[in-house]
Formats: structure tokens, sequence, C-alpha cells
């Protein structure tokens, strides 16, 4: 039996970059370019508007295996690609919703 042919891709390629940003066509990009294909609500940020910006990484996610009705789960399927990314950000926006509520009524968390 031939190992080459048995072992995992993983075993024998180098693991793939991350993402799908064309690093080399970035790298190429000039301010001119960002100009042109900024967003009209950007246009007119003033110079120091990021000074004071700060990178907030998103939460970790933990696979689990859910219940849901299926028709809930039908209808955020209908909405296209990522719904379950869109079914976390409604269970985080209930969760903040609750917990903003018992904030402001004393009722903090211990």
């Amino acid at each position: 039996m031939n190992v080459e042919h048995t072992k995992k891709p993983s075993e024998t390629e180098p693991t793939a970059p991350r993402g799908r940003a064309n690093l080399e066509r970035l790298r190429e990009v000039t301010e001119e370019d960002t100009e042109q294909t900024s967003p009209p609500e950007l246009v007119d940020l003033p110079p120091d508007f990021w000074d004071e910006a700060e990178v907030v990484y998103p939460p970790a996610k933990e696979a689990i295996s859910l219940r849901v009705d299926r028709d809930v789960l039908s209808w955020f399927r209908e909405r296209g690609p990522k719904y379950q990314t869109r079914m976390n950000a409604v269970l985080r926006s209930y969760m903040q919703s609750v917990e903003s509520r018992r904030t402001r009524k004393g009722q903090e968390r211990p």
C-alpha cells in the first residue's frame, strides 16, 4: 500500500490561508482607489476619525445541537445563506434586551 495516498491532505500540504481576501490585490490598492470606491457616507470623515478605534473580536462560537421548530428553521433558511448567523444575532439581541431590562430594574446579575 502506498503511504502517500493514505495521508490526509492536511498531513501532506500546508494549511491554506484563512479567509477569502486577495492579499496581493489589497496591497496594490492606492488611497485614490479607496476614495473612488468608498460609500458616500464615508467620504468626508475627519482625519482623526480612526485615531481611537479599537479592534473588536467577535466572541468564539461553539458548535451545538439545537432543536427548533421546523417552520422557524425554514423561515431563516428561506432568507438565504448564513441563516445560522442570523439566528445567533436574534438570540443575542434577545439576550441583550433581557440583560438591559434587568440592569435598569436594579437586578444586576451576580
